[in-house]
């Protein structure tokens, strides 16, 4: 898994960790904070993920693959 590099950090993610977490390009990460799925804060052009919209967002993701994978036709 991953771990954040500082432990005053451990409630915020780099872009970087919040895309090994997520197993996602880094990009992915960006765009879903353009998009606004995902909250970030931003320092310039430096991004912070707060680690549990990071969870959230793979919990809520696993659940709507679950759901399709139910509705999907055999």
């Amino acid at each position: 898994m991953f771990e954040p590099q500082d432990a005053a950090d451990s409630d915020y993610l780099r872009v970087a960790e919040a895309a090994a977490a997520m197993n996602v390009p880094r990009m992915t990460v960006y765009d879903l904070v353009k998009e606004g799925k995902l909250p970030a804060v931003s320092f310039g052009k430096l991004y912070r993920i707060p680690a549990r919209a990071v969870q959230e967002y793979l919990a809520a993701d696993q659940h709507t693959s679950a759901a399709a994978h139910l509705h999907t036709p055999t």
